[in-house]
């Protein structure tokens, strides 16, 4: 009970002193305030960003290897000169994989081609992507339909002039009419509308489904030249859930280098690329941003600090005689020490809770202006408000320490 009471006198004190000297006191509490506002504005930006990508790695498949010509890199010097002369993956190293591949959950051969236009009657659309894949194609990428079915086996092994469309495309051509079933016209070709994929937005990576169309691979092959590499084909792997992405990746190499014939000791002709390297990639770039934050708001938190540890020391000077008195009635040091420690915390946890409501409404101001909203999560707030205690702890324990020391009757006397 004592405690309490003495953690409750304490913010009294806080607040007096707040209240008496309101410029000294906000000026002090700014450094922490701002130094609060930093660390956790950076540490919340980079949270929100991190949970966009995981969704967006997600929505790709963070179990999925992409056989690709290219292999993803970053950075200035890319050795492109190294990868001109590999081949495109083809029709026929898909078809031996589906063969042989043992840890795979679904594979497929995918091609896409950008700026096309898709008409109905006398609505068109433009600037729409039109991607065409094997049967497999919902089993590596995740999606959802809000109208419609998928491809049966035999509308993809047969080529049937059928697709999926994306909902900004329906919404686009036909408005509130329902397009199942309906026959639009793409690539010069005639082709009935099966399916809508269901409206999801752009993830960190730039996909999205709303602007496409997709069409089995053995119907675009009629009409475009699937091999070329305006084209961009890949192979999408996804492996079985309970398998490691590490072995599907040794397997995938093994069969690829089988495949294409290459001798032990020869380089790979092919890339095979994962959402990990970006996640990698994205997390070093997240941590030298956590650190900046650190370094700017630890040198506002570290000003912060000695400013109040200096209103700690003229709070004991303008209460010495207080404490004279305290002492003379039997209060022990330790009760005069934490006294004044908990009233440098108190100080300091208001300082750090004006910082958490600057970050708050920054946070909602860009969330109105942008529509990108930056999440400020209860482990930040929790962290704001740690900091703030253990800088309240270290700048008024040696000002609180001399309180707890002083002699009695020359406290009084003062």
């Amino acid at each position: 009970m004592i405690i309490f009471r003495l953690i409750g006198e304490s913010f009294r004190f806080a607040f007096d002193a707040l209240r008496q000297n309101k410029l000294r006191t906000m000026l002090s509490l700014l450094a922490i305030t701002i130094g609060i506002f930093t660390i956790i504005t950076v540490f919340s930006a980079v949270d929100t960003f991190r949970g966009k990508l995981q969704s967006s790695v997600d929505k790709l498949g963070s179990n999925t290897i992409f056989i690709q010509k290219w292999p993803w890199s970053f950075g200035d010097n890319y050795p492109w000169w190294k990868y001109m002369n590999r081949p495109q993956p083809s029709l026929r190293d898909f078809e031996m994989l589906r063969t042989r591949m043992e840890n795979a959950q679904g594979i497929t051969f995918e091609i896409s081609t950008s700026d096309r236009t898709i008409k109905y009657r006398s609505s068109s659309v433009e600037g729409i992507t039109v991607s065409a894949a094997s049967h497999d194609f919902d089993k590596t990428w995740n999606f959802e339909l809000q109208a419609g079915r998928y491809f049966t086996e035999s509308e993809s092994n047969n080529g049937s002039p059928v697709l999926l469309m994306g909902a900004d495309i329906a919404e686009g051509l036909f408005g509130s009419e329902d397009p199942i079933g309906k026959q639009v016209q793409i690539l010069g070709r005639r082709l009935t509308v099966i399916g809508v994929f269901k409206k999801e937005g752009e993830d960190m990576f730039g996909t999205t489904l709303d602007k496409n169309v997709n069409v089995p691979v053995n119907f675009a092959k009629g009409i475009l030249d699937i091999q070329n590499e305006r084209y961009n084909p890949q192979i999408t792997v996804r492996g079985n859930d309970q398998v490691s992405l590490e072995e599907i990746e040794s397997e995938l190499q093994g069969l690829m280098r089988s495949i294409h014939r290459i001798r032990p000791g020869q380089q790979d002709d092919f890339a095979l690329n994962k959402t990990t390297i970006i996640s990698n990639q994205l997390d070093s770039m997240f941590t030298m941003v956590n650190w900046a934050g650190w370094i700017i708001g630890g040198f506002s938190i570290l000003v912060g600090g000695f400013s109040i540890a200096n209103i700690m020391f003229v709070s004991v000077k303008e209460r010495t005689n207080i404490i004279g008195i305290q002492k003379s009635l039997g209060a022990k040091n330790y009760f005069i020490l934490l006294q004044f420690i908990f009233e440098s915390i108190s100080l300091c946890i208001l300082g750090g809770l004006l910082g958490l409501i600057l970050v708050y409404l920054l946070a909602l101001l860009i969330g109105l202006a942008t529509g990108f909203n930056i999440i400020l999560g209860l482990n930040n707030i929790i962290l704001g408000i740690g900091i703030s205690i253990i800088i309240g702890t270290i700048s008024g324990f040696w000002p609180a320490y001399s309180a707890s020391r002083l002699d009695p009757v020359e406290a009084i006397r003062s």
